[in-house]
């Protein structure tokens, strides 16, 4: 496991690819993707202990095939091969990507002061649908709810502390 770099080979240009102790054939699959076919079968490879005596050789081999292609590519590839791997995304590429959006993951909200925010939601669903993320209160807004209800202060109270000033 280990992060590889892609094409064309800028400062975000990395997918990360996981082969599993508990699944030899991640590591089978991956020489078929990579279409080094070659290398099956091949002692100094054929197990993890025997790739983790030489990991800058496994290295250098993922890397020669993953330099061809972009991450996504690489992601795609590979997944569809049956081994984990993924993309390295930075903040600005997961803001943007189409299916968060589609998702509900990346959602667009209106600030009452800000406008709209695009930000990301919680990805975890319990009926199925995304949460539906609420803007942040303004500074203040909640103050009578908050000293009222859940600190039992009178109105007038309340009252007295907004005319001195003190929320």
């Amino acid at each position: 496991m280990q992060i590889y770099p892609c094409h064309p080979g800028g400062p975000n240009d990395y997918v990360y690819v996981f082969c599993s102790r508990a699944n030899p054939e991640h590591w089978q699959r991956l020489l078929t993707v990579m279409g080094r076919e070659d290398l099956k079968g091949d002692a100094r490879y054929e197990t993890q202990s025997a790739r983790t005596e030489r990991p800058a050789e496994v290295d250098a081999i993922i890397s020669a095939w993953t330099r061809q292609h972009t991450k996504e590519e690489c992601m795609t590839l590979i997944g569809a091969a049956g081994v984990p791997a993924g993309a390295v995304f930075d903040t600005l590429e997961l803001m943007n990507d189409p299916s968060l959006s589609e998702r509900g993951i990346m959602q667009t909200i209106e600030h009452p002061t800000t406008g709209k925010v695009k930000m990301p939601a919680w990805p975890v669903r319990f009926d199925g649908k995304p949460i539906k993320v609420k803007p942040s209160p303004t500074l203040g807004q909640n103050v009578d709810e908050i000293l009222g209800s859940w600190l039992g202060m009178g109105a007038g109270d309340v009252a007295a502390l907004k005319k001195d000033g003190v929320v």
